[in-house]
């Protein structure tokens, strides 16, 4: 049986996606958003942070994901990644300790390349 799934791509407050639940296209619960990383130059989400913990081999991990790689399930209240889990566990991603260098260009690209889209700043 098909359940029709309602999205939303309204503006919301930052403070209401903090905590939002991740998951990907199966419903499997992946982790959640944690932080939403905005660039002061253009006003622009840069990325959002996520903390994937269990199903990844080691302990919770940070990962930036640029936020247009997530759909919003208005439904469920859950953001949607569209990444396979196999896919994700080679992803680049930091501790909680050692947050990488926001303005690296090139960390950002990679960033965005991973995740097959295109810079926002583009």
């Amino acid at each position: 049986m098909s359940q029709l799934v309602m999205f939303s791509n309204s503006p919301v407050k930052a403070s209401s996606i903090i905590g939002t639940r991740v998951v990907n296209a199966k419903a499997e619960s992946l982790g959640e958003i944690r932080e939403i990383v905005i660039d002061p130059k253009t006003g622009r989400v840069a990325y959002v942070v996520v903390a994937f913990g269990g199903f990844l081999t080691m302990g919770e991990k940070l990962f930036a994901i640029p936020f247009t790689a997530f759909d919003y399930n208005l439904t469920n209240n859950e953001y949607v990644l569209h990444v396979p889990k196999e896919r994700l566990e080679q992803a680049p991603g930091f501790d909680s300790e050692h947050w990488p260098s926001m303005s690296d260009e090139k960390w950002n690209r990679d960033v965005y390349s991973f995740y097959g889209r295109a810079p926002y700043w583009e």
